[in-house]
């Protein structure tokens, strides 16, 4: 057996966001918002567009959009390329998706809890151990909680996950697992396959159940990803350079201006670029400028 890479937008729908998906998102969400207690009972798989309702809004895609039975709203996103201005857009999603429940006349006291899961393949707080990083709103000495805490913010980082097969026990665990490493597995581990949800996930991953046409759509995909990863790779180095080159000249010409000079050539030349092989993917010009951070002006002058 081979299975498709969760990862990708493509999969992660297909696995977490298809019609018969309901029980395994439910398991899914349980083990990664509320350590795999069995705290949401039911769901409702719900279309992911967000389309803004007020001028001036951005309408946004996430990969999966769900209610739950008890009113609250989580929108999850599988993040796989860390994008400049990644952190803004997820306090951006969330809070849309907070104040778009509203329609005109109706009380503030209708408004939903929001929780916003975000899994991403690469490191987001370099600073924490955390694998699953929770936010909320809280005072900032006394840590006391804000009284309507309808903004929660998850975070799962696939890099800091290390465990073996042999070590995982938890569904938490399991999932993780699940997320970071199907793609590598030629069959379902035997510690998953009694876990109905996993073992369900896995049988939708399977690549048998593709056709042809859905198997190089996702080929190209990973393809894109893997380019775009280089290029952001690349990107960083060329920050790191020009940083160097920048402190040499300001030694030479003024120290604090060579490096405001440098650094800013730097993540200006990884962010361009990283803009134009967007635009050459085929990507909007909309969509280019949420990602990177650039102005549709700028992205239009490349």
């Amino acid at each position: 057996m081979r299975f498709i890479n969760p990862k990708t937008d493509f999969a992660f729908k297909r696995i977490f966001g298809g019609p018969d998906s309901k029980d395994i998102l439910i398991s899914f969400l349980n083990a990664l918002i509320y350590n795999g207690e069995n705290i949401i009972e039911d769901l409702e798989i719900i279309d992911p567009y967000q389309s803004a309702q007020l001028q001036g809004l951005k309408d946004t895609y996430l990969d999966v959009k769900a209610r739950l039975n008890t009113g609250e709203l989580v929108i999850i996103e599988m993040q796989v390329l860390n994008v400049d201005s990644f952190g803004k857009r997820i306090l951006y999603n969330a809070a849309k998706a907070y104040s778009i429940q509203l329609d005109s006349g109706e009380s503030y006291w209708t408004l939903k809890p929001v929780i916003a899961l975000t899994i991403t393949d690469f490191i987001m707080f370099p600073d924490s151990e955390k694998i699953i990083s929770h936010f909320v709103f809280k005072e900032l000495e006394s840590n006391l909680k804000y009284r309507d805490n309808d903004l929660d913010l998850v975070f799962v980082e696939l890099p800091k996950f290390n465990n073996t097969m042999e070590q995982i026990q938890s569904l938490t665990e399991k999932w993780i697992y699940f997320m970071k490493d199907a793609s590598h597995l030629d069959k379902i581990p035997e510690t998953m396959v009694n876990v109905q949800p996993i073992n369900k996930a896995f049988n939708i991953a399977n690549r048998t159940n593709l056709t042809r046409e859905e198997l190089e759509d996702l080929e190209k995909r990973e393809m894109f990803i893997a380019d775009q990863q280089a290029v952001l790779i690349k990107a960083e180095k060329e920050k790191i350079k020009a940083r160097k080159e920048g402190r040499q000249e300001g030694r030479q010409e003024g120290r604090q201006e060579g490096r405001q000079e440098g650094r800013q050539e730097g993540i200006d030349l990884g962010i361009k670029q990283v803009a134009k092989n967007l635009l050459n993917s085929g990507m909007t010009v909309e969509k280019v400028a949420e990602l990177t951070g650039l102005s549709p002006e700028q992205i239009n002058q490349l």
